[in-house]
């Protein structure tokens, strides 16, 4: 049964108000200008704190571990891929409690729970040696302690933070989004040399207590600042006042996780967006190889991702802007044909042209599929249910970046070349673009 928002989410909220209390410890009704930019400021910030569950944060920690553990690389990674799978199989539930509880609990709870995960891996070491160390100890408890990281960090943290904000603007849902994406993109580009910098300053575990420092704070700001939308404040969307609402001639319609499962429109969405995740992941965790296979030095490997990410911004900023006002299936197709344009690339990467088609393709596509994220599974399936349904695209999309790297090592040691799994991932792409062309996004709902 389809379920609309005005009543289902109203009686919703009737619920959370009465245990959740949003009018503590202030009432946002006294504040002098539209809460919904706090609600922004704290959802960018929910990202930023995501780091250290996020690839290139914990990548910083590999060789530390490494020594302190006793583990080879491969069994390293292979307790990160173990940890990244098992998380993933949660998230659809943990979307649901996102339903249940809101966004405000949900970020506090997971930020809270991602700073002792933090404090768990820089005592892994110590806590493997109480059950007798050796190689297999260690490695479950570095597991445990991966699985952690990426459930609360990657997973939990990341998706309420972008679902929190989608219910306060409406109008400019997308552009707003976007805005964001600009400081998340520079702060995940700048979090590689930072975190280095703190290892070099105190060392690697103090690091990591620092770190499980700050997402305990942000924990604490988030539960006091927060609120779970506009509704349950006694506020509109997007700042409106009673007087100046404008009147909606539409009803916005919500499915559930079941009905949304059975369309073809989430599979393709969830299925566009995890190719990039397989993809970037992969060719991110093997950047350094990857080019000097193309004969390309580490130098011109790193420097790529500065050019990506500007293309990736810019786009991204326009994208979320026209976005607004325009169905979002054909910018499914320009992603994806984006990135089909950054395989090809990526295939003749010894050449220069190869190299821009690079940077061109998997920049633009990143900047697309920002927007696309955030916006096409409460625009096709509404807000009612938002936590449970992008909860399980965002399993599918941790398992994809956790099998990416997998997948691209395997094949190097096949066939002692990337070339066959860039073309298996070039291949999965354009059958996407395919199946993305045909079919209709009927469902898509959004303010004009």
């Amino acid at each position: 049964m389809l379920l609309s928002c005005s009543s289902a989410l109203a009686e919703k909220h009737l619920v959370k108000t009465h245990i959740s209390r949003p009018n503590w410890p202030f009432d946002i009704r006294r504040i002098p200008f539209f809460y919904g930019w706090v609600i922004w400021l704290f959802s960018t910030l929910g990202f930023l704190f995501s780091i250290p569950g996020q690839t290139m944060g914990m990548a910083v920690f590999t060789d530390q571990l490494i020594d302190v553990l006793g583990l080879s690389r491969t069994q390293l990674s292979m307790a990160y891929l173990f940890g990244t799978v098992g998380s993933a199989l949660f998230l659809t539930r943990a979307g649901r409690w996102y339903d249940r509880l809101g966004g405000r609990r949900m970020i506090a709870l997971a930020s809270l729970a991602l700073a002792l995960m933090l404090v768990f891996i820089s005592a892994t070491d110590v806590l493997a040696g109480v059950f007798g160390g050796g190689v297999l100890v260690n490695f479950v408890f570095i597991m445990l302690g991966y699985f952690g990281v990426r459930f609360f960090g990657q997973g939990v943290l990341t998706s309420a933070s972008r679902n929190v904000l989608l219910l306060w603007f409406e109008k400019r849902r997308g552009l707003v989004s976007s805005i964001r994406g600009v400081f998340v993109s520079f702060g995940f580009s700048l979090a590689p040399l930072g975190l280095a910098w703190l290892i070099s300053l105190s060392g690697w575990r103090i690091a990591l207590w620092q770190l499980a420092l700050g997402c305990a704070v942000y924990a604490l700001l988030a539960y006091i600042f927060l609120r779970d939308s506009p509704q349950s404040c006694g506020v509109h969307v997007d700042g409106y006042s009673d007087q100046n609402k404008p009147a909606s001639d539409t009803e916005i319609v919500s499915y559930t996780l079941e009905q949304a499962r059975k369309s073809p429109v989430f599979w393709v969405l969830s299925l566009s967006l995890s190719s990039h995740a397989l993809f970037s992941t992969a060719v991110t965790f093997h950047i350094v190889s990857v080019f000097a296979e193309a004969g390309r030095s580490a130098t011109e490997a790193f420097a790529y991702f500065l050019p990506s990410a500007i293309a990736s911004t810019s786009v991204n900023l326009l994208a979320g802007w026209l976005a607004d006002t325009r169905p979002l299936k054909s910018f499914l197709l320009a992603m994806l044909v984006a990135f089909i344009v950054g395989a090809w690339g990526l295939l003749h990467l010894d050449t220069q042209w190869g190299y821009w088609l690079l940077i061109a393709g998997f920049g633009t596509g990143g900047g697309l599929w920002s927007v696309i994220s955030n916006l096409a599974f409460i625009r096709n399936f509404g807000p009612l249910h938002l936590g449970e349904i992008s909860g399980l695209c965002s399993a599918t999309m941790v398992f994809s970046s956790a099998i990416g790297p997998a997948l691209f090592s395997v094949g190097l040691d096949l066939s002692g070349t990337y070339a066959a799994p860039e073309w298996l991932c070039l291949g999965g792409l354009v059958a996407l673009l395919l199946v993305a062309t045909v079919i209709p996004h009927k469902h898509e709902q959004f303010v004009r």
